[in-house]
């Protein structure tokens, strides 16, 4: 399934079977920023949560808030 904001075309081969995808270079661009942000979750799923509260107050600690 593609998602509605691709729009992807297709090389075929003779028999008509996809072999390769062609996407415009912002689509592209968006994909590999999507791949970036998954792998960044990924590398942090185990670290210990904060709370919205605790990170309130930790900013207005810090002044920023």
């Amino acid at each position: 399934m593609t998602p509605p904001d691709l729009h992807p075309q297709f090389i075929v081969d003779e028999r008509n079977q996809k072999q390769s995808v062609i996407l415009s270079l912002a689509e592209y661009e968006a994909l590999l920023e999507d791949l970036a942000d998954l792998a960044a979750v990924a590398e942090r799923r185990d670290e210990p949560t904060v709370s919205h509260a605790e990170l309130v107050a930790e900013l207005k600690g810090d002044g920023l808030l």
